[in-house]
């Protein structure tokens, strides 16, 4: 199986654009910290260590810290990231 592997963290306040893996997964695996996790249509997860969330093929979805807390993660994806628009600003400071 051809997967990447990455321990990836985020500062207070930092996440990824919204985006998706097309033709594969990703597996998060939270590691230390605290943090969101949101798929389209669906609310925000909080996260924290020893979370586990599993994206499928073509799913919409953004992750990163919460305001307050770093948050850390190792991702094990296959596939092709797809970037798409940021997280709204205001809605993210509301969670």
């Amino acid at each position: 199986m051809n997967v990447g592997v990455g321990n990836v963290t985020f500062e207070p306040g930092c996440r990824n654009n919204w985006h998706i893996h097309r033709g594969g997964f990703q597996f998060l695996l939270v590691t230390g910290g605290e943090g969101w996790y949101q798929e389209e249509g669906k609310p925000a997860q909080f996260l924290k260590a020893g979370d586990v969330i599993v994206t499928h093929d073509g799913v919409k979805h953004w992750h990163g810290a919460t305001k307050d807390s770093w948050f850390e993660h190792i991702a094990i994806t296959a596939g092709t990231p797809v970037w798409l628009e940021p997280v709204d600003d205001e809605w993210y400071s509301n969670l």
